[in-house]
């Protein structure tokens, strides 16, 4: 059997080889080259030899993607036994065969019927056979062959990832790799240059660059700057047919960011500021804020605040709030607009994570002038001390004076201070005040044996402006005169036993005095002389020091008890 192959779009083409057997004898065919055929060159080796086939036997080829009107022409079934008289039935079967593939039963042309794609399926396998039309009777034993399906370039390379989004760091060296692309052709590439993709930029330059043959995308710059221009949109081709003409090409888009590194020290937008802060603002509280500009981002940053130098290191500090990055200005002391009316403050701000590969683009810190005004406030009088204590006898007549407490309105208008006690509602209004001068003076006379002490709460307030109040605590002691008798500790019912020695202390009698100690204690003991007096007993002073004052009561030697001793019993002594 000899095949006739089908001819490519290509120009020159190196032709396949085929087998002929002619019960054992090998020879060369030439074969006639007609319009979409292959032409096999002259005298081209043959590589099989197959027993007992008396036709040829080769692989044939069909081009996809046929458009034209007529069935594709794929090539020729021939059988030595084939006299041309019509006798040799050719029969095909396997993939494709009557429905993509027809063959004509009597001469054996193969032709295709439906345009192809060699991506969807590159080859059919098929089955031929010649028999003897008459008898049905096989003149060859059945036989295998491909029809490969031959590549056109109709597919454009594609990028299957894209579009992309990648970082490069900002300031890279030129030639920088950034990222690799890869562009797929669903063409042969087996058979020419279908599939042979070549990638350039479109867009993007001169910033990257892309190697033709890898795709690796790269910065062509020095020092591409992020607070310049942060963005970039890169457009990537790839064209088949190793970038020549009529080539077909695709195309992605690679969106480059540049990151961050700290390349930029912090700046203070001004190298002076000034603040006003009240001398009524609280020690702790925050008064005023500073901040300095980093065109970095992120953690390149972030900032630290200090103050360096100043005649108010003292009175203020600075902290940094880490989320805006300002400088919290804190009181650290009380304010008093009328000694001293501003400050003037030295502040720097530092970069805290430090890159240095870039040091030499330093120093990453500034500095600024702040200066602080002062503010004067109407304050409320302040009195001469934090608290007074005074003194006053009891006894002492309704308007004694007890003491003076003085205010005064420490602001330069110096306004009159006028006083009051602030009483609450279930106090005892023992005293009073002078509105005019603070003098204190007693409304009631005092008793210190009822209440020795007084706790009081003077008020003072600015004429012009009577709402400012300023209190003060007056603790007011009230002193002791000896206005109290001593009395004995209790009554006394004394029991002495009749056979009592003279001169034995039968018992101890003790006095106590409500005065304070000065007026009280020591005590003279002695019998009462307008009473009649017992001879038989004597009370003396104990002279010895003693915890509690007392006197001894003794048995004399004269004298008897009287009636009860003949009863043995120890009579009572009134």
């Amino acid at each position: 059997m000899k095949i006739t192959s089908t001819s490519c779009i290509c120009p020159v083409l190196v032709c396949l080889c085929f087998v002929q057997r002619c019960y054992g004898t090998a020879h060369h065919s030439s074969i006639k080259v007609t319009r979409n055929q292959t032409k096999h060159i002259e005298g081209e080796t043959e590589v099989h030899h197959r027993p007992k086939r008396g036709w040829v036997w080769n692989q044939f080829f069909v081009l996809e993607e046929h458009m034209g009107p007529d069935p594709q022409y794929v090539g020729k079934l021939h059988s030595n036994s084939d006299k041309g008289d019509g006798s040799v039935k050719y029969i095909l079967t396997g993939e494709g065969a009557g429905t993509i593939f027809i063959i004509d039963d009597t001469t054996g042309d193969i032709h295709s019927t439906k345009s192809l794609d060699r991506e969807q399926k590159t080859h059919y396998v098929l089955h031929a056979q010649a028999i003897d039309r008459r008898t049905n009777k096989p003149l060859e034993p059945e036989s295998e062959f491909i029809i490969k399906v031959q590549d056109i370039n109709d597919n454009a390379p594609k990028f299957t990832d894209g579009p992309y989004i990648v970082t490069v760091p900002e300031m890279s060296d030129m030639g920088t790799s950034v990222l690799q692309v890869t562009a797929t052709d669903a063409d042969d590439p087996t058979y020419g240059n279908s599939a042979r993709v070549v990638y350039s930029i479109l867009q993007g330059q001169p910033y990257f660059s892309v190697d033709p043959k890898t795709g690796v995308i790269r910065t062509a710059l020095h020092n591409m700057d992020r607070e310049a221009r942060e963005h970039y949109s890169v457009v990537i081709q790839a064209k088949d047919m190793a970038g020549q003409v009529g080539g077909l090409s695709g195309s992605t888009t690679v969106n480059i960011t540049l990151t961050d590194v700290n390349d930029n020290p912090p700046r203070f937008p001004q190298k002076h500021y000034q603040l006003y802060v009240p001398e009524s603002a609280q020690v702790g509280s925050a008064v005023g804020k500073i901040k300095a500009n980093d065109a970095d981002t992120g953690s390149n940053a972030d900032m630290t605040y200090s103050i360096i130098n100043g005649d108010g290191i003292g009175i203020f500090s600075i902290s940094t709030d880490k989320e805006t990055r300002e400088g919290i200005l804190s009181l650290k002391k009380p304010l008093n607009y009328e000694k001293k009316k501003s400050y003037t403050l030295t502040i720097e701000g530092a970069n805290t994570h430090l890159d240095f590969r870039f040091s030499h683009l330093g120093p990453f810190k500034d500095a600024t002038m702040l200066k602080i005004i002062v503010g004067d406030v109407d304050e409320p009088p302040l009195f001469s001390m934090p608290s007074y204590v005074m003194e006053v006898y009891e006894n002492a007549k309704i308007g004694t004076v007890v003491g003076t407490v003085l205010a005064q309105d420490p602001d330069s208008a110096n306004s009159l201070v006028r006083y009051f006690i602030d009483y609450s509602a279930e106090d005892d209004r023992c005293f009073n005040i002078d509105a005019n001068t603070g003098t204190i003076r007693t409304t009631k006379v005092l008793d210190r044996e009822e209440t020795p002490w007084y706790n009081i709460t003077v008020a003072a307030s600015e004429n012009d402006n009577p709402g400012l109040l300023s209190h003060v605590t007056v603790g007011i002691r009230v002193l002791d005169v000896n206005d109290n008798p001593p009395e004995l500790a209790r009554e006394y019912d004394i029991v002495v036993c009749e056979n009592s020695k003279p001169g034995q202390v039968i018992h101890t009698i003790s006095a106590t005095d409500k005065d304070d100690f000065a007026n009280g204690p020591r005590f003279n003991f002695f019998l009462d002389e307008r009473l009649s007096i017992n001879p038989n007993f004597t009370l003396k002073d104990n002279e010895a020091a003693a915890p509690s004052p007392s006197g001894f009561v003794h048995a004399r030697e004269t004298g008897e008890c009287g009636p009860a001793t003949r009863k043995r019993s120890c009579p009572r002594l009134a």
